[in-house]
């Protein structure tokens, strides 16, 4: 119990630079709601073309093949999910910007 008083107690009393720890938590939660918002409207857009890809490789205007998207994955994925873990952990309190993340996901 007494390191939740203390987190209560740096939460509503102190500065980081200047400025209340609680301003300091409301940015990455916003940050997140703006993100959200903008990954289901780029989400939309990424379905229609994933759906027009299919359409296209069915009819053989474009090839589409397993292999190479497997062979994508493992060159490029490491290095997607090592930058992503690197901006969540950039962001102070990142658990805000999460929360911001799956709400502005949901209310846009």
């Amino acid at each position: 119990m007494g390191a939740i008083q203390e987190v209560f107690s740096f939460i509503t009393s102190g500065s980081i630079a200047g400025l209340p720890p609680l301003v300091i938590m409301i940015i990455p939660f916003i940050i997140g709601i703006i993100v959200g918002y903008l990954v289901r409207k780029v989400l939309k857009i990424a379905i229609i073309a994933a759906i027009i890809l299919i359409i296209v490789s069915y009819f053989g205007f474009f090839g589409l093949s397993l292999s190479t998207l497997k062979t994508a994955a493992t060159t490029y994925g490491p290095m997607v999910v090592q930058y992503g873990a690197l901006i969540i952990g950039v962001l102070p309190i990142g658990l805000g910007f999460i929360i911001g993340l799956v709400i502005g996901f949901i209310l846009s």
